[in-house]
């Protein structure tokens, strides 16, 4: 296989598999040795990728140096359009703030037909009752997960008792009516869920619990899929 033959699988294996991918699994994708593998990875990042990670953890494409937003088709624009209208719905206002300007960057570097499509999309969205924003600093609780350290929250269960715990938040999801923090509890040495409303307080540590982040997610979301009905199987962003 011709070396840019190989670089293009190797883009698209970053691409398609679930991150972070291993080193070893992206060398049987492209069919190279490990040391191969590295030489690539920095051939790729020379030329413009962005590939966050590292040996012995994992490789996850964050900047994609070949898809730019002009080959988007009508219905990725619709779907695009689509899905930042729901994240403006969710009552937290800095997510909304963003969905608004993510889709001013994406509608700005598109062509005149498809701006107008953009702008005028036949898919809309609307909410009889928005969500109120919660009382709990979100984006304190998402900057932890980003970051991988461990939080120590004020938390009142629907006793109204009070405990104080230190968590490693692992994702914030969003369901119809609340937001809920997946997280490994330290106080109980087990997986929990949290409902934000009930944060009362929140306070980030210089505890690190890196890389595990990832792997402990999917592990939780495994266990929570166990026994469920297909329906209703969570599945992890981007996969």
């Amino acid at each position: 296989m011709a070396r840019s033959d190989r670089l293009f699988c190797l883009l698209q294996a970053l691409r398609t598999l679930p991150s972070p991918v291993t080193a070893a699994r992206l060398a049987e994708e492209t069919g190279v040795s490990l040391r191969s593998l590295y030489r690539d990875i920095d051939s790729l990042r020379a030329a413009g990728a962005v590939i966050d990670g590292e040996r012995g953890f994992g490789y996850r494409l964050t900047e994609d140096i070949a898809l730019p937003p002009q080959t988007f088709t009508r219905l990725e624009i619709e779907a695009l359009v689509l899905g930042l209208a729901e994240v403006q719905h969710m009552g937290e206002p800095d997510l909304a703030a963003a969905a608004g300007a993510v889709l001013s960057k994406i509608t700005a570097t598109l062509p005149n037909r498809l701006q107008r499509q953009a702008l005028h999309a036949a898919s809309q969205v609307y909410r009889f009752e928005r969500r109120n924003p919660p009382v709990t600093d979100v984006s304190l609780l998402r900057e932890a997960c980003w970051q991988e350290r461990a939080v120590v929250i004020a938390y009142v269960d629907a006793d109204q008792q009070r405990t104080d715990r230190k968590i490693l938040p692992l994702a914030i999801v969003y369901l119809e009516r609340m937001l809920v923090l997946l997280a490994w509890c330290c106080l109980r040495q087990d997986y929990r869920k949290f409902r934000v409303d009930r944060i009362v307080d929140v306070t980030m540590t210089e505890e690190s619990f890196r890389p595990r982040r990832v792997p402990m997610l999917r592990d939780f979301v495994a266990y929570l899929n166990a026994g469920a009905p297909e329906t209703s199987k969570m599945t992890l962003s981007g996969q």
